[in-house]
C-alpha cells in the first residue's frame, strides 16, 4: 500500500487503449460476481426509521434541558447527528439504498431539504461533476474553492496583494476555516434554488427547504433567549461543518491533479486521485463509508455496509494492474492535505513525486 501524494498528472498516458478500458469491465464482472452490489434494505430501513426517531428524541431533551448555556452541548449533538444524517442522504442519491431511483430521489430530497437543510439538486449537480472528474482541473468543483487554492495556478493568482500572506500559510488555515462550511453549504443550496439555473423539483426543494429552516429557527428562539439560541447556532453550524469537511477533506486532497486536456481510463481515473482511509469498523461509521473513497468511486451504487469487504478484492486486484492503492492513517491523512496546500500556497509548483509518472516509468 502506497502513501504518494501529489497534484500533477501531466505524464500519464493520453490515451486509453482497449486492454486498459477492459481492466475495469473485468474488475466489475468479480464485484459483481461476489454479491458485493446486492442491496441492503434490512440495514437502510433500520436507518432510515431511526433518524425521525432521533431527530425528534433530540427535540424532546432540547425542549426539556430549556433556556440553558447547557445547550452548547446539545448542539453539538445535534452537529454529529446531522451529519450522520446527511451521509445517509448522500448513500441515497448514489441510488446505494433502493433500486428505483424515485425512490432513492425521494428519499434524498427529504433527508437532505427537509431534515439537515440542504438542497439535494444543488448538491447532486456539484457531486455528479466530481465523480466524472475527480481532481481534473476545470472539471471537478472541488478543487474550485473561493478561499483555498488547490493549484499553483490558483494560488499564484490570489497570492498577489493583501492575501498573499494568508495565501502563503493557507494550510494553517484550512480546519479553522470549516467552521464556516456548514453555513456555505446552507446558503450554496438555498442561492441555487432561488437562482434561473435549470434544477428538478424545484418546488418541492423550496417548501421542503423552507419549511426546515422556519421550524428549526423558531424552535431555536422560542426555547433560548436571542443570546443562548445565536451561540447555539453557531456551535451547531460550525460543528457541522467541520465533521462533514474532516470526513471528505481526506479523500483527494493532495492526491494527483489531472490536467484539462489528460484523459485516463475509468479505472485509473478513479483510483490514481483517491486515497482510502484505515481503521476499524467504527471508523467506517464514523466517516459514513467515506473513508474507502475508492471503492466509492469505482463502484458509487455499492451499499456501504460492502465497501470494507470489497476493499481488499480491489487493492488486490489493483496491485496485479500495476495501479497504484493509496491508503493511510486518518491523522496522516491530515497532515498530507495540510502539507500539501500550504506547499502550494508558498508557490511549489512540484511539491511531490507523481504516481502516474512512477507507474508509467514502471511500464
Amino acid at each position: 500500500m502506497t502513501s504518494i501524494t501529489h497534484p500533477d498528472a501531466s505524464s500519464a498516458v493520453r490515451r486509453t487503449s482497449p486492454k486498459l478500458a477492459n481492466d475495469f469491465t473485468e474488475l466489475s464482472r468479480l464485484v459483481t460476481s461476489s454479491g458485493l452490489m446486492r442491496r441492503r434494505y434490512g440495514y437502510y430501513w433500520t436507518k432510515l426509521l431511526a433518524v425521525p426517531v432521533v431527530l425528534a428524541a433530540f427535540v424532546l431533551v432540547f425542549i426539556w434541558i430549556g433556556d440553558s448555556w447547557w445547550q452548547l452541548l446539545t448542539a453539538a449533538v445535534l452537529a454529529v447527528i446531522l451529519t450522520q444524517v446527511a451521509m445517509l442522504g448522500h448513500d441515497a442519491a448514489h441510488r446505494q439504498i433502493f433500486r428505483s431511483g424515485r425512490w432513492n430521489d425521494w428519499t434524498s430530497l427529504v433527508i437532505g431539504n427537509l431534515f439537515v437543510g440542504m438542497s439535494y439538486g444543488w448538491w447532486q449537480h456539484k457531486h455528479t461533476r466530481h465523480h466524472a472528474n475527480p481532481n481534473k482541473i476545470g472539471s471537478d468543483p472541488d478543487i474550485e474553492l473561493p478561499v483555498i487554492s488547490f493549484t499553483p495556478d490558483q494560488a499564484e493568482q490570489r497570492r498577489r496583494g493583501p492575501a498573499g500572506w494568508l495565501m502563503a500559510h493557507q494550510g494553517l488555515f484550512f480546519f479553522p476555516i470549516l467552521l464556516l462550511e456548514g453555513l456555505s453549504l446552507h446558503a450554496a443550496g438555498i442561492r441555487r434554488v432561488f437562482s434561473r439555473e435549470p434544477l428538478r423539483r424545484r418546488p418541492v426543494e423550496i417548501t421542503f427547504l423552507t419549511v426546515r429552516i422556519v421550524a428549526y429557527l423558531t424552535l431555536v428562539f422560542l426555547v433560548l433567549s436571542p443570546g443562548i439560541a445565536l451561540a447555539f447556532l453557531g456551535v451547531q453550524l460550525g460543528l457541522f461543518g467541520v465533521y462533514m469537511g474532516m470526513s471528505f477533506a481526506p479523500n483527494h486532497k493532495g492526491m494527483p491533479l489531472v490536467p484539462a486536456e489528460l484523459k485516463l481510463d475509468f479505472l485509473r481515473r478513479q483510483v490514481l486521485m483517491s486515497r482510502n482511509i484505515r481503521g476499524s469498523v467504527l471508523l467506517d461509521t464514523v466517516m459514513g463509508g467515506l473513508n474507502y473513497q475508492i471503492e466509492h468511486h469505482l463502484f458509487p451504487s455499492m451499499p456501504r455496509p460492502h465497501l470494507r469487504a470489497a476493499s481488499g478484492m480491489i487493492a488486490d486486484y489493483c496491485r496485479a494492474h500495476n495501479v497504484a492503492y493509496t491508503q493511510t492513517g486518518l491523522w496522516q491523512s491530515y497532515a498530507i492535505v495540510v502539507r500539501y496546500i500550504n506547499r502550494v500556497g508558498l508557490g511549489e509548483r512540484d511539491p511531490f513525486a507523481c504516481p502516474l509518472l512512477e507507474q508509467r516509468q514502471a511500464v
